[in-house]
């Protein structure tokens, strides 16, 4: 059974959270504050964090570097901050995903799934559909005779081995391009716009190659 921590100081998000969780067979915990969700974490050593950003005590962007410390399980975080702002430094500071308060909890439930998913999987896949196209991974070839550049290689395969993550813009251009280039962010746009003609059934409307505006991207299967 997935270990799931739900960490918020609002009892209603708590109770909610724990009903629908408990409902579709994940075994939950709760923490109303920061220091409660490290102590939590450090004794129970869940599968995954549910984690709000407005915390009384600490930040959830210091819990998220305080998890990170030592375990790399999957965090979403969960918060009323809508901004961009906010959103990039929790994915910077090594969150897996972001939802914004107020929520549905079938988009919640999905993205918990995608992360488990991830986690659970015993082996890095050899080869993942995208669309009408498989890309294997191993030999670095894509059905349809499609032809990438090694910059367009290196993109899409940060974001097909993370299936449903959202890759924040700072972690593409560091691992594709190099830290000089954090403000390049237009690179990025030029390079999904090359994949998504080379990719997507309809690159005006993709289904798979997704952006976050002022975020980041994601590879939807």
């Amino acid at each position: 059974m997935t270990r799931v921590l739900v960490v918020d100081d609002e009892p209603q998000i708590l109770r909610a959270l724990r009903i629908n969780l408990v409902a579709r067979q994940y075994e939950v915990a709760v923490a109303a504050d920061g220091s409660a969700a490290l102590r939590e974490a450090a004794d129970w050593h869940p599968d995954l964090v549910i984690l709000d950003l407005g915390l009384p005590d600490l930040d959830g962007v210091e819990v998220i570097h305080g998890l990170r410390g030592w375990t790399e399980v999957p965090i979403i975080v969960l918060s009323g901050r809508a901004g961009s702002d906010d959103k990039v430094e929790a994915l910077d500071a090594g969150a897996d995903d972001y939802v914004t308060k107020p929520f549905g909890i079938d988009e919640l439930l999905a993205r918990i799934r995608a992360v488990t998913r991830r986690t659970n999987a015993s082996d890095e896949p050899s080869s993942v559909q995208l669309g009408d196209h498989v890309i294997d991974l191993a030999n670095k070839t894509i059905s349809g005779d499609v032809r990438l550049t090694p910059t367009e290689w290196h993109f899409l395969e940060l974001l097909v081995r993370n299936p449903g993550k959202l890759i924040s813009q700072r972690q593409l251009l560091t691992e594709v391009w190099g830290a000089s280039y954090l403000k390049e962010t237009h690179y990025l746009r030029q390079y999904m716009a090359q994949l998504r003609r080379k990719l997507e059934r309809d690159p005006a409307h993709p289904a798979h190659l997704l952006t976050e505006p002022g975020m980041g991207y994601r590879f939807q299967p």
